[in-house]
């Protein structure tokens, strides 16, 4: 048996390398090729690099049957192989090989030379073709044998010589989950060797050629005739990248065909159940990596089947794959058997995500189950991989429906909005239900899928449920219709019937969830479903003008285009406009008013921040910013802007609106007292003492007021601090305070110094952002922070407040010391206390300072 250190050049003389069915497709992506790079790169030409084991199987000559075009290199003493260990490397090499042929054959000193006219070190191209990659069969040179790469019966075989080693004349060749690594490696090594060939010419390719082909060693492993291969190979696939599951159960099925004998199996039927696994693969990977956007897991696949194929009980992790393959296993072959599985404890489907503010859930210590295992019969393997061949379709159908030209318009939209609204656990469901199409109607389908949006929006969406709630119940029900044991009204009718006994629990959720919201000052804005929701409100309203003007992408791209939600009435309204609209409500009700649900609206186009701040008639039809209005969007847009004014009484109105929408929508009432609580605004409609319209003056934004000349580009921030500052100004000049506080000038900056008598430090006040108010000491130098750091208890305990000392840049000379207050800086209504508060912090800091810091350099 050799076990010995080849390099590439050693390991290719008169080799002819195949990967066998057993083995999954090329798996390596950008990081597996990066390291392998660097490694090349950063090797010495006078080092070897170990580069782990290869393990190979000599293939009889009566198994390569399907080797028809490879033949006769064996005549000429080459002896074939199946890799069972280190394809992916191999693969990588053979990749690399052939884009090192390619940049030096079409190098511009090369043109219009034959491969045996052009070297690469002392040997011609012709030969290190010859050698690594192909041979053409004297005397016609018509036959092609690649001396690496799959059996032919695999997706892969067909894209590496026609896409890869780009043979001509492929025809149509099929993309699949594996193939599209392939095409990235190879776009991968042809970048990096053009940049090598324009930095360095063609030596620097040459230097690279030898220390792939002399300084790469390999430990080669011949695996012996007796040796069981597939054993092997699911060992040493553990190391490196780590096989999938659906990768390492393909292996165990055909490893068992070989298991069963003669009276169970003869000669013809184990390679008619070995093609039927192979085809079943192939369909599966075909169909998962279908969308080049968007490739699906198959381990989520193998999952969901396992799930509507077999009895289901709660797992945790991958349990599933634990069951499968102790069902299809060697001993199984033989006798019958029992296994232990998980009852209770379950992890949800990964494509289902759970509401961000979803009560926690104590964890329930795990039943066990033991099951009874038949023995296994190839009847049996037979109809469980052809049930995953006739799946893997309907799968990919239940993520992108548009593509399927057998199911009715009716049902792509309602699998489209599961996937909107989160399909999670009931994608096995669905899939199950495409799979009965012969036995049901679309309208029997469609009538499911409705039930099953209800189901997933108020449930976990509206009111927070679990994310596993009922789980196992309609897991059950899709492997129920999978075979055929109930029916899809039933299952609607359970769906709905559970429901409709859980809408009084869910609805009081979203009331207790709702107020938690406006409790954090987000309102509706912070409820993670609202872009679903305002979605499917604007999709009734395309559905009753017939015109779509927006779709779901534009809700959840990350474009500059994409839909943003606004705000109509700002969270901080400065504009005249606002300011006169919403005069006789304290700055607390206008906050609720802007968080609550009718004053929230999807915009068809981004906008700048600074102009979502414009009074209602700019927004409906701006005359000059240079957007569209309200009146050019989405149909909730046009709906807004058919208002003369937007005032709280029109926040109120939509805002039932849109909760009578929520009722028809999903199927259920709220009490009239429940709709004005959800909203948040029940003060709308009070008998108020009049309040006089604001001057001219008074009404301006504080942007358009008399304000200091400044080159600076403003923002709205910029302005709210002037606000805050003159108005302290101004307050501290009427509380006795002009001389010692007010002596500068209100700004637009975040900060306002003040003067304590010392050359060591200044005392400053500073806004954070829009919830921190701050009063600071600015030491000049480190000795003077140095000696108050050494008073740091005495100065706290006579300040009466801990203080944040070390928040300064380490390198920085000056350094400050902190006390932060959280706030609601820009209330106006909460002005005076905040005046208030760093008056006397400033004042208690002062004589702090004054009698304990006695080493300080006073004015």
């Amino acid at each position: 048996m050799p076990n010995e250190l080849q390099s590439l050049s050693v390991l290719f003389q008169n080799r002819l390398f195949r990967i066998p069915d057993y083995q999954r497709g090329y798996a390596w992506k950008h990081e597996q090729l990066v390291d392998f790079w660097e490694d090349l790169l950063n090797l010495h030409e006078d080092r070897y690099h170990y580069t782990g084991l290869l393990s190979l199987k000599a293939v009889s000559r009566k198994e390569m049957h399907q080797w028809h075009e490879d033949e006769w290199l064996l005549d000429i003493g080459y002896k074939p192989y199946h890799i069972v260990d280190g394809q992916q490397r191999l693969t990588t090499f053979s990749i690399l090989m052939h884009e090192i042929v390619s940049i030096v054959k079409n190098a511009p000193e090369n043109k219009d030379k034959p491969d045996e006219g052009i070297f690469l070190g002392y040997e011609s191209l012709k030969d290190i073709k010859a050698k690594y990659v192909l041979r053409k069969r004297p005397p016609q040179k018509i036959v092609t044998t690649y001396l690496f790469g799959y059996e032919t019966d695999n997706p892969s075989s067909e894209y590496l010589k026609y896409k890869v080693f780009e043979e001509p004349f492929g025809g149509t060749v099929f993309e699949t989950f594996y193939t599209k690594n392939l095409k990235y490696a190879k776009s991968f090594f042809a970048n990096n060797l053009r940049a090598i060939c324009e930095s360095e010419g063609i030596d620097g390719i040459e230097h690279l050629y030898k220390k792939l082909t002399l300084r790469l060693m390999f430990n080669l492993h011949e695996i012996e005739d007796d040796y069981d291969v597939f054993v092997a190979f699911e060992t040493m696939n553990n190391r490196g990248k780590k096989l999938t599951n659906l990768e390492l159960l393909k292996n165990r099925l055909i490893y068992l065909t070989t298991l069963f004998d003669n009276d169970q199996l003869d000669t013809r039927d184990k390679e008619q159940l070995r093609n039927n696994i192979n085809d079943a693969w192939k369909e599966v990977y075909y169909q998962l990596g279908r969308n080049q956007d968007a490739s699906l897991s198959d381990d989520d696949f193998l999952r969901a089947h396992w799930i509507t194929y077999f009895q289901y009980s709660r797992k945790r992790g991958d349990d599933y794959i634990r069951f499968l393959l102790s069902k299809f296993s060697a001993k199984n072959v033989f006798e019958k058997f029992t296994i232990t599985t998980q009852v209770e404890g379950s992890e949800p489907l990964t494509d289902f995500e759970a509401s961000d503010d979803d009560d926690d859930v104590t964890d329930v210590m795990p039943e066990l189950e033991s099951i009874l295992v038949s023995k296994l019969t190839p009847k049996e393997i037979n109809d469980y991989v052809n049930s995953l061949k006739k799946l893997a379709e309907f799968w990919y159908y239940s993520y992108f429906p548009s593509d399927s030209t057998s199911l009715t318009d009716g049902e792509k939209v309602w699998i489209d909005k599961l996937n909107r609204v989160g399909i999670g656990y009931f994608r096995p469901l669905v899939v199950a239900s495409l799979a009965s199409a012969t036995s049901t109607s679309p309208t029997e389908r469609i009538t499911l899928f409705k039930a099953i949006e209800r189901f997933i929006f108020l449930s976990f969406r509206f009111g927070g449920f679990n994310a596993s709630y009922k789980s196992s119940d309609y897991y059950n029900k899709a492997r129920d219709v999978l075979w055929n044991s109930t029916t899809l009204t039933s299952v609607t009718d359970d769906l709905n019937t559970t429901l409709n006994k859980d809408l009084a629990a869910l609805i009081a959720s979203f009331i207790t969830r709702t107020d938690r919201r406006f409790d954090s000052g987000e309102g509706f804005y912070g409820w993670r479903e609202l872009r679903y929701f305002l979605y499917e409100y604007e999709y009734e309203l395309a559905t009753r003008n017939n015109l779509q003007k927006v779709d779901w992408n534009m809700f959840t791209k990350v474009e500059k285009e994409k839909i943003t939600i606004e705000h109509i009435l700002p969270q901080t309204p400065t504009k005249s406009y606002w300011r006169n609209q919403f005069r006789q409500y304290t700055a607390d009700e206008i906050k609720l008013l802007s968080a609550s649900l009718g004053n929230l609206l999807p915009l068809a186009q981004s906008i700048n921040s600074s102009l979502q701040n414009d009074g209602f008639p700019d927004k409906k039809n701006p005359s000059s910013s240079g957007r569209r209005g309200y009146v050019n969007g989405s149909h909730s847009e046009i709906e807004v802007a058919s208002e003369d004014a937007w005032t709280a009484q029109n926040i109120l109105d939509r805002g039932m609106l849109l909760l009578k929408f929520m009722e028809s929508r999903w199927r259920f009432s709220f009490t009239d007292e429940q709709k004005t609580h959800l909203l948040h605004v029940q003060f709308v409609g009070d008998k108020r003492a009049e309040v006089p319209e604001l001057t001219i003056e008074e009404a301006l934004p504080v942007k358009q007021r008399s304000l200091p000349d400044t080159t600076r580009d403003l923002s709205d921030r910029h302005y709210l601090r002037y606000d805050f500052w003159s108005n302290f100004v101004e307050y501290c000049k009427t509380h006795g305070r002009g001389e010692d506080i007010a002596s500068r000038k209100p700004s637009y900056d975040d900060w306002y110094d003040v003067t304590i008598g010392s050359r060591d430090y200044i005392i400053f006040f500073q806004l954070v952002r829009k919830k921190i108010l701050r009063i600071g000491l600015y030491v000049y130098h480190p000795e003077s922070f140095a000696r108050l750091d050494s008073l740091k208890a005495e100065i706290e305990e006579a300040y009466g407040e801990k203080l944040e000392w070390y928040t300064s840049r380490e390198k920085s000379t000056a350094k400050r010391i902190l006390h932060s207050l959280d706030a609601d800086i820009h209330n106006p209504e909460l002005y005076q206390q905040h005046f208030q508060w760093l008056i006397t912090q400033l004042d208690k800091l002062k004589v702090t300072l004054e009698r304990l810091d006695t080493g300080s350099s006073r004015e």
